[in-house]
């Protein structure tokens, strides 16, 4: 895709910055006008400092332009940072949004490392559009159309050679910018692919050490990171040899001014002033473009990290008035109504119908990649049926307003993630304005209680990223708090006990009991210890749901 030196989508995306931009422009406009100022009162004194005279006002004239030249660069530095910084905020803020709204199976299928590197090395390199590119692409606008309307005053012929030669640079610019555009696409996809590599290796590095896989990865890695070098130095020797032949192009066509001003000067035919005025004026019109155009591959890796950001904002689903949409009830009957799942490669869930009845416990049986997990997904709205409906109370959950249904949802997953941040921010996650003794209640029926005291600070712990510094069994009850925080009618576990020891898995259990008395509950098992207390028992195998009998159902969860 060819990138425009200015995208429009820009505007509307990024409202905050429009007055910016604006005042961007008329930075530009000034500056054209006070390059011209200084032109003129530098001519001026030059051809009255060879006739041994001072012209004071022409020497006023001109330490005022350059100082007024001095501010207007400082003030389109500080602005187009000020663009640069409000730009760089938003659309990070819209693509997370993005990202949600895409949904945590579309994630997992676009690779977080990738997506990671674009939301920060990939919009940190529009600085160098904001701040370099975009002020020289006002310019080159302003400031050759403000020299030819003034050297077409002083001498009509030299603007004519001007406006004949000034196309030159941009068309001698575009040629090499297509070049520069396909190399710098291959960088901007090495790097991504490098940071989506990296940050898989980070994560999985206890199994590549245990499998004795992190030298040959790390190998990987350097293969990467070389390609991507190779892939840089060609985008650079591409930007260096477009300098090169923007320079020469504008040194030849100041060449082709100068020639014939100097000739005509000595016959006569010009004024030393007019002849100074077009000499110091024909460099200015070339300069903004030429600066423009070696400034654009510098900023070409932003421009694309640009366009990718575009793409998943403008590709994720719209956001929905949530006003407009239903609110199912929690507390009524779930029903899935001839509910198919398809993906790309494989079907997950097969014409599937069952009914829940509030304050039913539900246990799902069935091999791994069955399809249980898939259940729990489609009632969180992170899976849409390919084929039928899920309806909660009646409502259906493709037309329902998903916030706030998963209100009323507590879901604990296989493997809870924990962030960053104290135990008690953790729990929190599930009701945010849970006071503080609600928080106490909801440790306590966790069984977390015995945890907490035994960190150093309680629930005031920090944690590593992903929990780190609790156990698999200790995560597990962080969740399960989290879930009685939220108090929600509709209860959602994927085998809360899966990799946990007996004494762990006991505690979990109990808790597991707690949680689900009195509310709609599905349960994802593996061990039979899950299903004593449901009330039915259903198996999914191949994608099909059927339900079975208590005699069958121990065995079916061996």
């Amino acid at each position: 895709m060819n990138r425009r030196p200015f995208d429009p989508r820009l505007l509307h995306r990024v409202p905050a910055a429009r007055r910016d931009f604006a005042v961007l422009a008329l930075l530009g406009v000034l500056a054209a006008g006070l390059v011209v100022v200084q032109a003129t009162a530098l001519a001026a004194l030059l051809a009255t400092a060879f006739d041994g005279r001072l012209n004071r006002p022409a020497l006023a004239g001109f330490v005022v332009a350059v100082a007024a030249r001095s501010l207007l660069v400082w003030a389109q530095g500080t602005v187009s940072a000020r663009v640069a910084a409000t730009v760089k905020a938003t659309l990070r803020v819209e693509l997370l949004d993005a990202v949600g709204r895409h949904g945590p199976g579309w994630v997992a299928g676009q690779r977080a490392g990738q997506l990671a590197t674009l939301a920060g090395r990939g919009l940190d390199a529009l600085d160098a559009y904001f701040t370099g590119y975009l002020p020289q692409l006002v310019l080159s606008l302003t400031v050759p159309v403000a020299v030819l309307v003034r050297v077409f005053v002083a001498d009509w012929s030299s603007a004519l050679i001007i406006a004949a030669t000034l196309p030159l640079i941009p068309i001698f610019g575009a040629l090499l910018g297509w070049q520069a555009q396909a190399a710098t696409d291959r960088q901007w996809r090495r790097l991504s692919l490098l940071g989506g590599h990296f940050l898989d290796m980070i994560a999985g590095l206890p199994t590549l050490r245990a499998f004795g896989r992190a030298r040959a990865q790390t190998e990987v890695v350097r293969r990467m990171a070389d390609g991507h070098r190779v892939a840089t130095m060609k985008t650079l020797r591409i930007a260096f040899l477009s300098a090169l032949v923007l320079e020469l192009v504008a040194t030849l066509s100041v060449a082709l001014v100068a020639v014939p001003v100097g000739i005509r000067l000595l016959g006569g035919g010009l004024t030393l002033s007019t002849a100074l005025l077009v000499l110091l004026l024909t460099p200015e019109a070339y300069l903004p473009l030429r600066a423009a155009g070696s400034r654009f591959h510098a900023s070409m890796e932003g421009l694309t990290a640009l366009n990718d950001a575009f793409e998943v904002i403008e590709g994720a689903p719209a956001h929905v008035d949530r006003g407009s949409r239903p609110v199912p009830d929690g507390r009524g009957e779930i029903r899935f109504e001839s509910v198919t799942v398809a993906y790309e490669r494989t079907t997950a869930l097969r014409d599937v119908t069952l009914t829940v009845r509030p304050g039913e416990r539900i246990a799902v049986v069935g091999p791994s990649g069955a399809g249980k997990s898939t259940l729990l997904a489609l009632l969180l709205g992170f899976v849409a049926p390919t084929a039928g409906r899920v309806t909660v109370a009646g409502v259906d959950l493709a037309t329902a307003d998903l916030d706030a249904w998963r209100r009323q949802v507590a879901w604990v997953p296989q493997r809870a993630h924990l962030f960053a941040a104290s135990v008690a921010d953790n729990i929190r996650l599930g009701s945010p304005d849970a006071p503080d003794t609600a928080l106490a209640d909801a440790v306590r029926d966790a069984a977390l209680d015995e945890v907490l005291t035994a960190l150093p600070d309680g629930a005031g712990t920090v944690l590593g990223e992903r929990g780190h510094g609790l156990s698999s069994g200790q995560r597990q009850r962080v969740a399960l708090a989290r879930a009685f925080l939220r108090d929600a009618p509709v209860v959602l576990l994927d085998e809360p006990t899966a990799r946990l020891d007996s004494a762990s898995e006991a505690v979990v259990l109990e808790a597991t009991r707690r949680l689900v008395a009195g509310r709609t509950a599905l349960l994802v098992a593996h061990r039979p210890a899950l299903l004593a207390d449901a009330d039915r028992v259903l198996r999914v195998e191949d994608g099909r749901v059927t339900e079975l009998t208590p005699s069958a159902a121990g065995e079916a969860a061996r």
